[in-house]
Order: structure tokens, then C-alpha cells, then sequence
């Protein structure tokens, strides 16, 4: 597996992560009077965004991202469906380092 699709997955489950906080956790701690699940659901996400991170600045460096891209991935995993938005770019720069496959002679 490439580098760039273990980011990918890592930024599907960080952006599943960051929706489940939001859209479930923060509902039930406020409405229906369950803090823990924020506490767990939140520290799920907080570990992913790390990875996330992580992984980003590994990226950038081997396969020489521009500042303007490394921004836009980051930023990306701060905005609720931004990794699965930016996951077509992704998907670009996965398929343009992906060698092509050739039947031995």
C-alpha cells in the first residue's frame, strides 16, 4: 500500500471522526446529558488529527508537496467533510506516483 493511500484512509477515518464528534457526540452530551461520549469520541478524533498531521508532514517531504497543497490538505482536516471533499486531490497525486503496471516479458 502507497504511501499516499494509507494518508487517504487516514483522512477518511480522521474526517469520520471529526462528523461522528459533531453531529452525534456533542448532541448527546448537550441534549440528552452523556459527556463520556465526547470524551471518547474526542479522543478517537484527537489521534486521528495527529496521524493526520504526521502523516501530512511525511508527505510533503518525500514526495515534495508545494506549500499551497500541504495548506489545503491541513486545512482540509479542520472543516467538517473537508478530507472527503479534498480525498479528489488526493486521488490525483495517488494515481500521478502510482507506477504502471507491466506483464513480464
Amino acid at each position: 500500500m502507497s504511501q499516499i493511500r494509507r494518508f487517504r484512509m487516514t483522512a477518511l477515518a480522521e474526517g469520520s471522526s471529526f462528523l461522528l464528534l459533531l453531529f452525534v457526540a456533542m448532541p448527546m452530551k448537550y441534549l440528552m446529558g452523556m459527556p463520556r461520549v465526547v470524551t471518547v469520541v474526542g479522543a478517537i478524533h484527537g489521534i486521528l488529527f495527529l496521524a493526520y498531521v504526521a502523516q501530512l508532514a511525511m508527505l510533503r517531504t518525500t514526495h515534495q508537496w508545494d506549500n499551497k497543497f500541504s495548506f489545503y490538505a491541513f486545512l482540509a482536516s479542520l472543516l467538517p467533510f473537508g478530507p472527503f471533499l479534498f480525498d479528489k486531490h488526493l486521488c490525483e497525486k495517488e494515481a500521478a506516483t502510482e507506477k504502471p503496471y507491466r506483464l513480464p516479458s
